[in-house]
Parts: structure tokens; sequence; C-alpha cells
């Protein structure tokens, strides 16, 4: 144990020196250093020259301050470029604009669930909200690229030029520009992925296409649970969502509209409409701010928290005229259910690879609601990501993995979805002839769903199953690896033929936990008079049981390196209290360590 922590702590050590190259900090004598692309920046934008300095003077009227990392090795240019100090004012001012804002609406996360915990009560629909949910009313319309939402890339970080570029180049037509679920934000990923994004949309991206012709970028920012280490506004780390999508439209917006190419977002883990209400509220403030016209920024919110399911209508409401629709997340929702009820017996997942798809009840029930919603309201509703990957060149098999996404993807067009989203290029094309057999047209909002009548039991009806020694195996394997990703500053990785991020590292780690706590059993087939049947095997998973396949996990994975990663896991799935999102405590481990390592 006592090698494993120390090998734990030299890889944290290593992954924060990565991201965090402390350079000597410029004094407030310094002259800000502008490098060409920086000039050329201030060039075509003199206008918000002039208005980044009457952020500069606004934040020292209002009493604002604000302190930024120095850049990593490297990546001075992209620093400069974005972090100049008109856009660190801007960003500043809506920090500290939203910051009770955004304290209350963390608290208020706490609270409720608090309030679950001691009182069993379930969630509903709100009797509250039910005139907004049953009057006629409808979101705005959306500009012409976002008419066929069809297929869009996921888990796109842009932090990675190689894959970006691919995406950029691709007939998708949108690309999920992800600084969340699939990306890990280190300091050296941030400003890279921020940087790639700036020189996109301003043409200036070697071998990419002209933003007007490429994909549009569907830019998904941190969710609300995850802060910026390296930005202190007022001595507090600021929002990582906030800091985020401030960079991105001060910088990227203006151009986009020029160009018939945003700004567009996806907004992830919503767990209410209040939520919802904030964003819309940051989206007024920052368009007023920018001369942009209100109702400019449109964004999709994800569906990935149970919550969140039972006030659809009043976050399209809250967001109507922003609205580009609501996406379904079928692991983030699933592994939902662990994080507001998984003390509870009753709410047990079952193994995710055998018993959990959006064929099972409290799936498709929510993912009927969901078009059902979006289409009277004229949104669009789109599906998930398929993370299934061909396989390469000169390997077999491919014929099967189409034929997989195809079935699973018919299926949510059937449904009257208006797109979904594909990690592997290769698979876009296969889908768009599906769409165009099954569904011609840019978008199926014509399909109202009137046969559907979705009841709150429907959407906590827990599917009926048992946990396989396989599954348990497989969400360690997937835990494990995804913690050692992050440790090397990557936000999702390949195993078995899938892409793996953190929504499949939040339900793997989910499941584990919530099976520990329970003493949940592993069943097993059992041959008996010359027939199968499946049988309870009477072992019960256990810490101990848990702790001997982590280390069986840690030889089969065969790189070495992944202690530091095991350990933490196992802390993970070992806490008395569950660990809201496994980023979040990621992310503040890496904190801790920082001080240490230095």
């Amino acid at each position: 144990m006592a090698e494993q922590q120390k090998r734990r702590l030299q890889v944290l050590q290593k992954h924060l020196s990565s991201g965090r190259k402390h350079q000597p900090r410029p004094t407030a004598t310094e002259p800000v250093t502008l490098h060409s692309e920086g000039q050329v920046c201030m060039v075509e934008t003199g206008a918000r020259l002039k208005q980044g300095t009457k952020f500069q003077e606004q934040i020292k009227k209002r009493g604002i301050s604000a302190e930024v990392q120095p850049p990593p090795q490297g990546l001075e240019q992209a620093h400069s470029t974005l972090l100049t100090p008109e856009a660190v004012a801007f960003v500043a001012r809506l920090c500290a604009e939203f910051d009770r804002d955004v304290d209350q609406m963390l608290r208020a996360r706490v609270l409720r669930k608090i309030q679950m915990d001691q009182s069993g009560e379930l969630p509903d629909f709100n009797e509250k909200t039910r005139r907004i949910c049953e009057s006629e009313w409808k979101v705005h319309s959306v500009p012409r690229r976002l008419q066929n939402r069809h297929v869009d890339l996921g888990d796109v970080s842009p932090a990675n030029t190689q894959h970006f570029l691919q995406a950029l180049k691709s007939k998708a037509e949108g690309i999920q520009t992800d600084f969340d679920d699939g990306h890990c934000p280190t300091w050296t990923t941030q400003l890279k992925g921020l940087y790639n994004v700036y020189l996109a949309v301003h043409n200036k991206l070697p071998g990419a296409p002209r933003i007007s012709n490429a994909p549009v970028l569907m830019l998904r920012p941190r969710a609300w649970n995850m802060v910026e280490h390296n930005m202190l506004v007022n001595g507090k780390e600021v929002p990582g969502p906030l800091f985020d999508f401030g960079l991105l439209m001060f910088h990227n917006a203006h151009l986009l509209i020029d160009r018939d190419s945003g700004p567009f977002f996806y907004l992830s883990k919503l767990e209410g409409a209040t939520e919802a209400r904030l964003w819309n509220k940051v989206f007024i403030w920052t368009q007023d701010k920018l001369d942009i016209r209100i109702g400019t920024v449109k964004a999709c919110v994800l569906i990935e928290n149970i919550l969140a399911s039972f006030e659809m209508h009043e976050i399209l409401y809250e967001l109507r005229e922003h609205s580009l629709g609501l996406n379904c997340g079928m692991w983030d929702y699933s592994a939902s259910f662990v994080n507001k009820f998984g003390h509870r017996p009753d709410f047990v997942l079952p193994d995710r690879s055998k018993y959990v798809s959006m064929e099972r009840h409290f799936l498709k029930s929510y993912m009927d609601l969901v078009i059902q919603t979006c289409h009277r309201r004229g949104a669009h509703a789109t599906g998930g990501m398929s993370a299934l990957l061909l396989p390469g060149e000169g390997q077999a098999g491919g014929k099967d993995v189409v034929d997989r996404v195809c079935r699973a993807k018919l299926s949510e067009i059937k449904s009257g979805a208006d797109g979904f989203m594909v990690y592997d290029v290769g698979l876009i094309r296969p889908m768009h002839l599906l769409y165009d057999k099954f569904a011609p047209g840019a978008n199926q909002l014509h399909v109202k769903r009137a046969d559907v009548h979705v009841e709150s039991k429907d959407l906590l009806q827990m599917p009926t199953g048992g946990v396989t020694l396989n599954g348990l195996k497989h969400n360690i394997a997937v835990g494990i690896q995804f913690i050692n990703a992050w440790l090397n500053g990557q936000g999702h990785f390949f195993y078995k033929g899938c892409v793996e991020d953190s929504a499949t590292a939040e339900i793997s780690r989910s499941q584990v936990w919530q099976w520990v706590r329970h003493g949940a059993r592993l069943e097993v087939w059992q041959w008996v008079r010359h027939s199968a049947r499946l049988e309870d095997s009477g072992e019960t998973i256990t810490r101990g049981m848990v702790e001997g396949l982590v280390q069986q996990a840690l030889r089969d994975l065969h790189p070495t390196g992944m202690d530091a990663a095991a350990a933490i896991f196992l802390e993970i799935v070992l806490k008395r209290d569950f660990p809201e999102f496994i980023t979040t405590y990621l992310n503040l481990e890496h904190t801790f360590l920082s001080g240490k390592s230095s």
C-alpha cells in the first residue's frame, strides 16, 4: 500500500506539473505581450478592444480583482491571445455578476438532496408549474444551419488537434466541441482547446476548412460542478462553465454570427428549470455586454439527471428565446439514480452491460417524453452518443458494428428523434443513409407522439435484473482506466471497441459503490436437469471482493503506472457518502496535492 501511495503521488505530481508549469509572474508594470495572432484578433475586433478597456475600468470601479495563472511552457501564444486584459476583464465581470447565483444554485442542489434523503420522498411533476406545462407556447425558431440535427460527432475535445481537425473536415451536421465529459481540464488542455476553437473560428487552424463550410460547433462548456483553478475573481476560483463560456463568447461570438455558424452550445448536468433560468440570465447578460441581439445564442440542454426529467417543459420555457431543444444522455442519466437514491435498496441498478439499455421501460419512457415535450414546443429532440468504434483498416467486424449502431439508432428515429451523436467519423454516412431511408427531411418536428402518456412511476421504474461478475469486472476496469486517463490529461479512452468518457466512468463507479453498499449478490447460470437456469450464486459483493478484483484488473490491463488510479478508484467506491461527481472528486484531488508537489 505504501508503494501504491508513493506511485500515486508521483503520477499526480507529473500530471500537475504538465498542466501547471510555474513561470515567473509578470509584474504589474510589465506590458501585455500580444503575438501576431493576438494582434490580428485586436485589429479585426477593434470595437471589442474598446469595449474590453471599458470592462477593465468597470471592474476596477466595482472593486473586482482578477488573477490568472501564467501559461504552461509552450502555450505562451495561446495564453496571450486568449487571456488579454480585455478578455480577462470581461470574464471577471461575468463571474462576479453571477457569483451569488451560482453559489445559491449549488446550495439548492445540496438542500434538495438532503430533503429527499430525510423525507424519503421521490421527485414528481411540479403542480406549481402546471400552467407552463399545460398552456400553448413555442420556443423561438432556430437558424438555418440548426434545422437539420441528424448527426453530431460527440466527445470531440478541441485540445486533441488531430481529432478536432478530423471532425471539422467531416460531413456531420455538428461537432460536440467538448470541454466536459470527453475532455480533461488541465491548464494545458483548457488553453489548447480554447485556442484551437479560436483558430478554427478565425479560419487560422492549419488544415481546417473555413468555419462556414465546416459542421457547426456545438460548444460544450464544463458543467456547474467544475471550477477553474487557474483564475481567481475576488479571491475565489471561478466556475468552470463561466470561464469557458466567457472566453468562447468574447473571442468568437461575432465571427460565428457573421459566418452563420453560431454561437451554439450544449449545456450539461442541469438538475432543473431554475438552473436553466440561470443559464438564460448568463446568455442575456453576455449578449447585452457584447452588443449581440438577444436570442442569438442557442443551447441544447442534456437531460442527464432524473430530477430534470420532471421539469422538461419548464426547462424549455426558461430558455425559450435561446433553446435548441433537449438531448438524451443514457449513462449520466442512469448514474443520477445512484446519485440521488443510491442509499435506497429499492433503487439498486442492475448490471448495466446486461440489463440497462434504451429499450428498458424507465429509459424508453424518458426518451419518449423528451421527444413528445420538445416537439410540442417546436424544439428539436436528439438522442445520445453511440460509443461503438469501427475496427481498424483491414480488420474484420466493421459490418457488425454498423449493423449494431443502425439497429439502436433506427429505434430512436422511429420514436421521432431529430438526430443523435456518434463518436466514430466512419459512422456518419451510415447514419445519414438511415435518416434518408426512414425519416427523410431536415427533422421530425411534425411527429407529436400523442401516443405517449408518461407518469412519474414510469420514469422511476427500476429495471429488473441482477449483477454479474463480468459486469462488476467491466465497471472496475472502466473506472480505473478513466482515472488513469485523467491523470495523463485525457478525457476519454478506448476499451473493448468503445469510447469511454466521464459518463461511462460515472455509471461504472456508481454501480460498484451501490453494490458494495447494499451487499448485492452475484448471479450465475446453473445447469439443472440438462437446462440452464439463472440463480443467485450466494456470493455477496464486498469491499474485499472489490479490492481483489482491482488487483486482478491491474494485472489484466498490463500497462504500468495504474496503481495511483486504482488507489483513487477504491477511495471513490468505498466512501461512506457517495461523491457527487467523479470529475469533481478528481479535480479537487489534484488541487489538494498541488501544494505538496510544489
